[in-house]
């Protein structure tokens, strides 16, 4: 059985050996021979292809995908020479995820990429190299203008330029000719436009005054808003904003497609369009919901290829198609063998038929760590039906992010909320939630009305459980593991790692699934857990036992009859307070502090011991800034949503004298983002 003491492993000597293993890795690459439709010449030359990516996109902006988004017209007209994918999703609903996932065509939480930001970058898997690789190794000229936000070591020769100033055109000694020409290569370029990143609505706007440009003074009073928002100013101007930018956005996209129009090189190339992730907005970015997920996807066909393309010009689909297949899908097109190590598979190209396609009905969406903010999730969606398994339900999805907080749309939210001022389906956003969600999306497509508990979908429940269960186990899911363990003994192969280990994965998702159970089935096994040998295992019992106390919270604010912990958890945890773990203890923590809200768990003879000491000390005892963030995540949780809800008798607060580290952090660090909230907002 594997426990942290042996997951640590010798990581130079590792790095030494995978750096001389990587260096005789075949390349196993060749160019596939040009196909030939009948009546056509083989083509002498191959495709470009351009990536356009439009920041923090989802597709509920866009009119073409959506009634209450904004008209696009550049976009919509690449629709019309090209294919429409309604059903395009990230995996990961923040940037450098969603990056990382595009340029390896891997899973994240299969390679270790799924944290946010990685503390430790992670080697790309054996047989894997960043796919940009692959075409420079075949002749293609490769650019990017000029996000990098990767979770892994790139390596050396991704690209020919990534820069501000890197451009397609620059290939050969900077002129500007046609890749027809002799000599000339194709390209590869990606041009993200910040246009409509969220950053842009995180300056001030201000509740009176006049809207943003390229809108009346009437279409913020006249916009609909989704259910899940408050009907609020502020957070109408910001929407309206947000519709001003994806506005401007699609300005920039027509200004790239007349350049290679210009340049004689539109019939040449494959234009995508699509968003990087999710969109702007609240409850979005860092989110599995659709608006974090489901992001516009237009391919632009041009006509000297159409024959690599199954799909008539002017077509849409609702096959599904996932970030993971993005590269193969441009390697196919390119006539490059595909890697078998990734995961995706092409949707466009030489053996990429409609029929194939069109049986994909599968989208997977993760969310680990979002810069500060730990929250475990997965998603499944399968036609309509979208299934969530909250792994930490216990935290809601408002938990504090200084990113998504900086806007005051968000900060006018949560002042609603503390304010009584929103309703259940607003207000759902700030309270904890139950471990599995399933929405239809047909007729709630903001997944608000939450159908798990639902006797008539028991099996529709059933079968998307069982699906995403076994996809997580499938591919080792590294989720389950402490980020800080991962850095320790898992970055130099986390693949490998995973494999060898995958037992063990999968009794910490069989441990977390506790949760799924009746109380009375699940108490002696959460127990049992709790007092395992293996620390992860004792994290998931206790993180079990926080979901059921928190479900018994909920049920008595709303009037409902309520479990009740027993003497024996409640005996449990506070054995835990003493763990030598510090990130066990912080989970006996959170158990403890939830069972304070309620009443109905101040057992006769078995006080709830006061929690905050242990806390404190499990913060001074870290070692690595990923410990100490996961013990901050706890900090922030304990304070904002278990002190706070105390009875006023009752309340307690956390001393901001208490919070300190022995390790050194840097004043732009995560750690930093997390201490300047504790102080700052007492």
């Amino acid at each position: 059985m594997l426990s942290k003491s042996n997951i640590v492993w010798n990581r130079p000597i590792i790095a030494k050996v995978f750096a001389i293993a990587w260096s005789v890795l075949p390349l196993e690459l060749s160019v596939a021979d040009p196909p030939v439709t009948a009546g056509k010449t083989a083509p002498t030359r191959r495709p470009n292809v351009v990536w356009i990516i439009s920041q923090d996109t989802a597709k509920h902006d866009l009119n073409h995908f959506d009634a209450s988004g904004t008209p696009t017209p550049a976009i919509e007209a690449l629709a019309k020479e090209g294919v429409t994918f309604d059903r395009a999703f990230s995996c990961g609903s923040v940037s450098s995820v969603a990056q990382t996932t595009l340029v390896t065509g891997c899973y994240a939480p299969r390679i270790g990429t799924a944290y946010h930001r990685a503390i430790e970058p992670a080697m790309v898997p054996a047989g894997v190299k960043l796919f940009p690789t692959y075409l420079r190794k075949q002749g293609y000229y490769t650019t990017n203008q000029n996000k990098q936000n990767y979770n892994v070591r790139k390596g050396p020769k991704v690209w020919d330029d990534s820069s501000p100033t890197a451009h397609w055109s620059n290939r050969v000694d900077g002129s500007k000719q046609s890749s027809a020409d002799a000599g000339d290569p194709p390209f590869f370029h990606v041009q993200t436009l910040n246009q409509t990143r969220e950053g842009h609505l995180q300056d001030r706007i201000a509740s009176d005054g006049d809207g943003p440009p390229n809108f009346d003074a009437n279409h913020s009073k006249a916009m609909l808003l989704p259910p899940c928002f408050p009907d609020a100013d502020v957070f109408r101007k910001t929407a309206t904003h947000h519709q001003a930018c994806i506005n401007r956005m699609d300005q920039q996209v027509q200004a790239i497609v007349d350049e290679l129009d210009q340049a004689g090189e539109l019939e040449n190339t494959f234009l995508f369009y699509f968003g990087d992730h999710g969109g702007a907005l609240p409850r979005s970015k860092g989110h599995v919901f659709e608006t974090g997920l489901h992001v516009p996807l237009v391919v632009r066909i041009p006509e000297n290829f159409q024959y690599l393309v199954k799909q008539p010009r002017g077509s849409r689909t609702d096959a599904f198609v996932e970030f993971v297949d993005f590269a193969p899908t441009v390697l196919n097109l390119a006539s490059v063998a595909i890697p078998k190590s990734i995961d995706g598979t092409a949707f466009l190209g030489k053996d990429a038929s409609v029929a194939d396609i069109h049986e994909r009905d599968e989208a997977f969406g993760h969310v680990d760590r979002v810069d500060e903010k730990y929250d475990l999730v997965r998603s499944l969606r399968m036609d309509d039906w979208k299934y969530i398994r909250n792994f930490e339900p216990h935290y809601p999805a408002a938990l504090y992010n200084e990113t998504r907080y900086k806007m005051q749309a968000m900060q006018q939210w949560r002042q609603m909320y503390q304010d009584d001022e929103l309703n259940e389906v607003q207000a759902a956003f700030f309270r904890r939630r139950t471990p599995e969600a399933l929405y239809y999306l047909k007729s709630d497509p903001y997944e608000t009305v939450n159908l798990a508990g639902r006797d008539q979908h028991s099996e529709v429940l059933l079968r998307m459980r069982e699906r995403l269960m076994e996809r997580l186990v499938d591919m080792n899911d590294l989720g389950f593991i402490p980020e800080a363990w991962l850095i320790d003994g898992a970055m130099t192969d986390p693949v490998t790692f995973g494999r060898r280990n995958r037992d063990v994965i999968r009794r910490l998702i069989e441990t977390a699934n506790l949760q799924l159970l009746d109380w009375n089935q699940a108490k002696p096994k959460i127990i049992a857990a709790i007092n395992d040998q293996d620390a992860m295992v004792r994290i998931w019992g206790l993180v079990s036992a926080s979901s059921f106390a928190s479900q018994f919270v909920n049920q008595s604010r709303q009037g409902k009859p309520t479990g009740s912990a027993s003497v024996e958890i409640i005996a449990e945890a506070q054995r835990r307070l003493v763990d030598l773990e510090p990130l066990v203890v912080i989970r006996a923590v959170e158990l403890l502090s939830i069972l304070k809200i309620n009443a109905a768990d101040s057992i006769p003879g078995q006080p709830i011991p006061d929690p905050r000491p242990f806390l404190y000390r499990s913060l001074q005892r870290s070692v690595s800034e990923a410990e100490a963030l996961r013990v901050l995540n706890t900090v922030v949780f304990v304070r904002d949503h278990c002190f706070s809800e105390m009875p006023n008798d009752d309340r307690w607060g956390i001393d901001p004298k208490q919070l300190q580290l022995i390790i050194p952090y840097d004043a732009n660090s995560l750690i930093q983002r997390r201490m300047t909230y504790l102080l700052d907002h007492p």
